[in-house]
């Protein structure tokens, strides 16, 4: 089967809906490190979460691997699944995952380490970094704007000429020069600033962006800078025969027509990832990202708050349903700059996930003022991953 755009193009975070005018709203709460009280009975080995995600992987619906953590110690691990069926390589807690969207992350760190360093400001226009666009993208469109998915930019894996452009390029460094010449040739789906559009082509100018200030690849940048900051010795991003060739990565698995699951590696065209999606890591490295930010150390003091306060209000998200009344509404849900925050049950979260028809879904989610983190990464495409999310949400904000 050939590559198509939609099984590049990744899915958007929480609240994926177009929103209006921008705020700054969503104050962001002291993280915690609560070790205090007993971890409630549904989130314990054999409770109800872990009940819930054994039952979908005997029913081969979920395959990955799942950490919650309070306090930074660790309450439930589980790992379900192949990473290679062909080899017969089951996943494990260091098994490698696609991340699909929920690298924006790093992206978007990485603009905030340069924001403070003032090599990068919010309210700057994109011709002040980068050449080449239309006076009416390059004098109106900032970089808050593409922080936000407010530019008007949508998603550059599905511009016309992508596929054939993609098949030329044999290196990291023609995958971003190629990308962005794709995004010069576009044009916004709307004003910049007047809606909200989840915009992964708003994330690789991001990325350019990067290299345009530091003199160095977006992929140097956020290895040094970014995962070598925050201890994660195991992320990076793969080259599609680094992605095929290794026993410890995940190879992503889609359903054909028959039912049967389909490797989806060899669709996927693209040599490497990009600043929209795509590196790779584990649950493990993923929750130490989590609570380092969110706990203020990958960043100065301010500019953590900076870059968890709500920019847009987004409308509420609809819930994940898991079979018995496991949704949790959020009472409110902005885009922050980079994650969305939710308030759920009277208390802050902020999260991101990512998939692709491809056979990857994933998700981060961080509760500072309890102390919890919950990392799921699947190798499966399907909507399960959500699910599971929901249910570990509920059973944390309603403690029990």
């Amino acid at each position: 089967m050939s590559a198509s755009p939609s099984r590049r193009s990744v899915i958007g975070a929480l609240g994926a809906a177009s929103a209006g005018g921008l705020v700054t709203g969503a104050a962001v709460p002291a993280a915690a490190d609560d070790r205090s009280g007993p971890v409630p009975e549904g989130l314990r080995p054999g409770g109800e979460f872990d009940r819930y995600v054994a039952a979908e992987a005997a029913a081969d619906e979920f395959s990955g691997s799942l950490l919650l953590t309070r306090g930074g110690r660790t309450v439930l691990a589980r790992s379900y699944g192949m990473a290679d069926k062909q080899r017969s390589v089951p996943n494990g807690p260091d098994t490698l995952f696609a991340l699909a969207s929920v690298t924006k992350l790093f992206t978007a760190v990485a603009v905030h380490q340069l924001a403070q360093q003032r090599k990068v400001t919010y309210g700057a226009r994109l011709g002040t970094y980068l050449d080449g666009f239309p006076s009416s993208v390059a004098d109106n469109v900032t970089v808050h704007q593409l922080l936000t998915h407010t530019s008007g930019f949508g998603d550059v894996h599905m511009l016309p000429g992508y596929q054939a452009a993609e098949a030329g390029w044999t290196t990291p460094e023609q995958t971003m020069k190629g990308l962005v010449d794709l995004i010069r040739q576009s044009e916004p789906g709307f004003q910049p600033g007047a809606g909200w559009a989840y915009s992964n082509s708003g994330y690789v100018l991001l990325g350019a962006i990067v290299e345009k200030v530091t003199g160095m690849s977006y992929y140097d940048y956020v290895r040094r800078y970014v995962f070598a900051a925050a201890g994660m010795t195991r992320t990076r991003f793969l080259t599609r025969p680094q992605w095929q060739a290794g026993r410890n990565i995940a190879h992503p698995y889609y359903p054909d027509g028959q039912g049967s699951w389909t490797d989806g590696v060899p669709e996927a065209r693209y040599v490497v990832g990009d600043p929209a999606g795509d590196a790779f890591t584990t649950c493990a490295d993923l929750d130490r990202f989590g609570r380092l930010l969110w706990r203020g150390r990958l960043l100065d003091p301010g500019w953590t708050p900076l870059m968890l306060s709500g920019k847009v209000p987004l409308p509420p998200a609809p819930t994940a349903p898991t079979g018995d009344d496991t949704g949790v509404p959020a009472q409110a849900l902005f885009q922050c700059y980079g994650p969305v925050g939710a308030l759920v049950s009277g208390r802050w979260t902020f999260s991101h996930g990512g998939g692709s028809t491809l056979g990857v879904s994933t998700s981060v989610e961080v509760f500072p003022e309890t102390g919890w983190g919950v990392v799921v990464l699947s190798n499966y495409a399907g909507a399960l991953v959500p699910e599971i999310a929901s249910l570990a949400r509920k059973l944390i904000t309603a403690g029990r």
